[in-house]
């Protein structure tokens, strides 16, 4: 299993609370039928603002490349990122390995594998 980092920073003008409006009713939907493994999204308090962090977890690099390409075929997720690319001013995505130990929930990896 993987873990998929993505940290979004929004522009200093956009009101984080439209991005969330769009993505949760637009984008969010399709993400977890396609993508599945959803762990959460996140807003930091402290340190960098107007950042976003979210997590998704698949079987392995294949499965991620798979569903992501099959997101990418979506109109609607086509149309989710029309509104909300032009309000990221920075992307970066890494690729985590849970250790052994790391309690991640299992209900989560039902549509990652």
């Amino acid at each position: 299993m993987i873990v998929e980092e993505r940290i979004y920073v929004l522009h200093t003008e956009v009101n984080i609370k439209e991005y969330f409006r769009i993505y949760e009713s637009e984008g969010l939907p399709v993400q977890r039928e396609i993508l599945g493994g959803f762990l959460g999204y996140f807003t930091t308090e402290i340190g960098t603002q107007n950042q976003l962090v979210h997590l998704w977890a698949y079987s392995d690099l294949e499965d991620r490349r798979k569903r992501r390409a099959l997101l990418a075929e979506q109109p609607a997720w086509q149309g989710c990122l029309a509104k909300i690319r032009p309000m990221i001013r920075t992307m970066e995505n890494r690729i985590l390995l849970p250790t052994s130990f790391s309690p991640l929930p299992s209900s989560v990896f039902g549509g990652a594998r």
